[in-house]
C-alpha cells in the first residue's frame, strides 16, 4: 500500500476509535472492546473500498455493508460520521430516546445503515439475501459483513455460510473479528469454535487469515476477495479488543462497559499521543 494511501487510513481508523469511544462514553452505555476491533477494517472498506455515496445513500449501485456484530454500533455510527452521511455532533447521543443513534442499528432512520441488526447471526442471513439478490439481478454491486467471534457459536451463522457457498456467492466477503473474547470470558472457554477457517473452509468458503490491525493485509485480502469466482470469502482478522487503548485491550470485561471520565480522557490522550 502507497505511504499516502495508509496515512490516510489509518488517521481514518483512528477518528474512527475517539468517535465510537465518545459516543459510548456520552451515553454511559455501549460496546467499546468490539467496537476498537474493528476500525481498522470499517476504515478501508468505507474509505478505500467499498462503492458508497454519503449524497446519495440509497444509490441502487452501491455496495451493501451488513454489521452482524450489531451491538458494536458505536464504531459504524463513527465510521458513517467521518465519512459524511451526518454530522459528528450525533455520535454524543447515542442511545438517547429522541436520537436516531439508537444501541444497535436502525436502517429506517440512520442514513447509510442498509440493515438493523443486533439478533446475532442474522446479519451474514441479510447479507446472503443482498448477495444472491445481486446475482439474481445481474446487478455488479459487492454485500460486506462483519461478525464478531463469538457470534460464529450461532447455528444461523452456518445456515447461511450453507446457503452462501451453494448459491455460489462470490459477490459476497464477510470479515470475522477474531478479538477471541465475548462478554462471558474468552471464545474457546463459553462454547469453542474454532478451527474457524477451517470450518469456513469445508462449508466451501474462500478463506483468508490476517491481522485485522494491518492494512495491507486488509487491503490483500480484499483484492483476493474480489477476484475469487464461484465462492464467498471469510475473512478471519485476528484482532485485539479494545485495540489502541492499552486498559481496554485483551479484557474481556469491555465488552459491553462504558468509560468513566477519567478512563476516557486518557483513552483519547492514548489515542491522539502520536498525532
Amino acid at each position: 500500500m502507497e505511504k499516502a494511501k495508509f496515512s490516510f487510513l489509518t488517521e481514518k481508523a483512528r477518528e474512527i476509535r475517539l468517535g465510537a469511544l465518545e459516543a459510548v462514553y456520552s451515553a454511559s452505555s455501549g460496546h467499546p472492546g468490539g467496537s476498537l476491533s474493528i476500525a481498522d477494517i470499517l476504515s478501508y472498506l468505507y474509505f478505500e473500498e467499498m462503492n458508497v455515496d454519503p449524497a446519495d445513500p440509497k444509490k441502487a449501485d452501491r455496495d451493501r455493508f451488513v454489521l452482524s456484530k450489531g451491538h458494536t454500533a458505536p464504531a459504524l455510527y463513527a465510521t458513517l460520521a467521518a465519512k459524511g452521511y451526518f454530522d459528528k455532533a450525533l455520535l454524543k447521543t447515542l442511545r438517547q430516546a429522541d436520537s436516531i443513534l439508537q444501541g444497535h442499528p436502525d436502517m429506517k432512520h440512520i442514513p447509510g445503515v442498509d440493515m438493523s441488526t443486533g439478533s446475532l447471526g442474522l446479519g451474514i442471513s441479510a447479507a446472503c439475501g443482498m448477495a444472491i439478490s445481486a446475482k439474481a439481478s445481474g446487478d455488479a454491486y459487492r454485500v460486506y459483513t462483519i461478525l464478531g467471534d463469538g457470534e460464529s457459536e450461532e447455528g444461523q451463522v452456518w445456515e447461511a455460510a450453507m446457503f452462501a457457498a451453494h448459491y455460489k456467492l462470490d459477490n459476497l466477503c464477510a470479515f470475522i473479528d477474531w478479538n477471541g473474547l465475548q462478554i462471558d470470558g474468552k471464545v474457546t472457554d463459553v462454547m469453542n469454535p474454532t478451527p474457524l477457517d477451517e470450518k469456513f473452509a469445508a462449508f466451501g468458503w474462500n478463506v483468508i487469515v490476517i491481522d485485522a490491525h494491518d492494512l495491507d493485509q486488509i487491503e490483500a485480502a480484499c483484492k483476493a476477495a474480489r477476484e475469487c469466482k464461484g465462492k464467498p470469502t471469510a475473512v478471519i482478522a485476528k484482532s485485539v479488543k479494545g485495540r489502541g487503548v492499552s486498559f481496554m485491550e485483551n479484557q474481556a470485561g469491555w465488552h459491553g462497559k462504558a468509560p468513566n471520565k477519567e478512563q476516557y480522557e486518557q483513552a483519547v490522550a492514548e489515542l491522539t499521543a502520536s498525532v
